[in-house]
C-alpha cells in the first residue's frame, strides 16, 4: 500500500540538535537540509513525502523538489491544521499515513484518521541511518568476519587461555644460520 509521508517541517527544525545549529544561523538553510536528508531517504520509494511548515503568505505555497512535496500554510493557518487535512485527503483516497511530529494535537488528529504517528527524533534516526540492506550486508561482513577469525576488533575469549599443564614453546628461527653470517 502506497503511504503518505507527512513531516511537520518546522517541528523537526526545533526539535532535533542537527538541525537546530544550523536553524540559528538560516532557517532556509535548516529547511534546505531537512528536504535534502528526505530525498536521499525516500528516493527509491513510492511513498509520497510531504513537508509542511508555517507560512505567511495570503495562499498555501505548495512546490516539488524531485520527488519532496513542500507546503508552506497560508498565513491564517497553522502546518497542524494542514497536516491534518491531508491525512483524511490520503485516508479517503486509501492511503496509509504516516507522520512525524513531536506536536500532541496533530499526532491526536492524524491517529483520528488511522494513521502511524512518530516523533521527530524517530525521523533524524532514519535520516541518519544506513539504508537497512547496507545495514544488514554490514552486519552479515561483521559476523563472518568473527566466525572465520578475521575480525581485528572481536576478541574470543578461547584463544587467549593457555590449555592447563602446557608450556609454550618459542618459535623456532627458521633463518638463524643467515643471521650470524
Amino acid at each position: 500500500m502506497e503511504a503518505d509521508i507527512l513531516v511537520d517541517g518546522y517541528n523537526v527544525i526545533k526539535n532535533n540538535l542537527m538541525f537546530q545549529a544550523l536553524e540559528t544561523k538560516n532557517l532556509a538553510e535548516a529547511r534546505t537540509l531537512l528536504v535534502r536528508q528526505l530525498k536521499n531517504r525516500y528516493r527509491h520509494t513510492t511513498h509520497r513525502v510531504i513537508v509542511v511548515f508555517d507560512g505567511s503568505d495570503k495562499i498555501e505555497q505548495v512546490s516539488h523538489d524531485d520527488h519532496i512535496r513542500i507546503i508552506f500554510s497560508c498565513y491564517n493557518q497553522t502546518a497542524d491544521s494542514v497536516i491534518a487535512r491531508l491525512a483524511v485527503e490520503a485516508r479517503k483516497a486509501g492511503r496509509k499515513v504516516e507522520m512525524y511530529s513531536d506536536d500532541v494535537e496533530v499526532q491526536h488528529n492524524v491517529v483520528a484518521q488511522g494513521g502511524n504517528i512518530h516523533t521527530t527524533s524517530q525521523l533524524t534516526r532514519q535520516l541518519n541511518s544506513a539504508p537497512r540492506d547496507v545495514a544488514h550486508r554490514s552486519m552479515h561482513r561483521q559476523a563472518m568476519r568473527r566466525q572465520y577469525g578475521i575480525d581485528p576488533m572481536y576478541k574470543d575469549e578461547t584463544e587467549h587461555r593457555p590449555s592447563p599443564g602446557k608450556k609454550k614453546k618459542k618459535p623456532a628461527h627458521r633463518y638463524k644460520a643467515q643471521r650470524y653470517k
